[in-house]
């Protein structure tokens, strides 16, 4: 009883870490960098606590599974890429409607319409309320950002949205120029072109 309760355990913490890692970014965007911290702090406190008792376990009783989950969580953990699958993702669910919104943008349709910010557009609710398609187009309340240089725009969606010049997002360039480092008020740390006039972009 006492070894299925522990190979039960150890398959619930090793779950926590892989879903934790796989959507952290989601989470911080729904409940805050803030609150995610004890979340973060249970979870890996949990999975370190029961790698401890499974080692000890297989020490004592010579009973591996339980620790042979923790391992391959761990190795998981570092191996394999969870923040670029996430990306991966978000960019292909939400393309299609980026591109719609970047269009609208670029025809007039949709204009800057945050007051003493000319380059901010508050996605209109048709976007973020009405129609479930478009609630993750960008984190972080549904701001996006046009980038203008003369008759040429670039927009970012964020994908992530921090303090002051720390966020990340999807770039579109209709013309498929690479951002420069210093676009949108960033310090980009990392440019890399996803698809074709698409570029995801990492300031921080």
């Amino acid at each position: 009883m006492k070894r299925n309760r522990l190979l039960l355990l150890s398959l619930i913490s090793s779950l926590l870490v892989i879903l934790v890692s796989l959507f952290q970014w989601d989470l911080i965007d729904i409940i805050t960098e803030f609150l995610m911290l004890p979340i973060w702090l249970f979870v890996y406190a949990f999975f370190i606590i029961m790698t401890i008792w499974t080692l000890i376990h297989l020490l004592k009783n010579r009973k591996w599974q339980p620790f042979v989950i923790q391992l391959i969580t761990i190795s998981l953990w570092f191996l394999f890429p969870f923040n670029q699958i996430n990306l991966d993702l978000n960019f292909r669910i939400h393309q299609d409607k980026r591109e719609e919104v970047a269009t609208k943008i670029e025809n007039g349709v949709i204009k800057p319409n945050v007051p003493n910010s000319p380059s901010l557009i508050q996605l209109p609710k048709e976007y973020t309320q009405l129609s479930k398609e478009y609630t993750q187009l960008s984190k972080g309340g549904g701001d996006i950002v046009v980038e203008t240089k003369g008759k040429a725009k670039s927009i970012l969606f964020f994908t992530y949205r921090g303090m002051i010049d720390n966020f990340s997002g999807f770039v579109y360039n209709p013309n498929d120029n690479k951002p420069s480092k210093s676009d949108f008020n960033g310090d980009f740390k990392q440019i890399k072109k996803v698809h074709k006039n698409w570029y995801y972009v990492s300031s921080y």
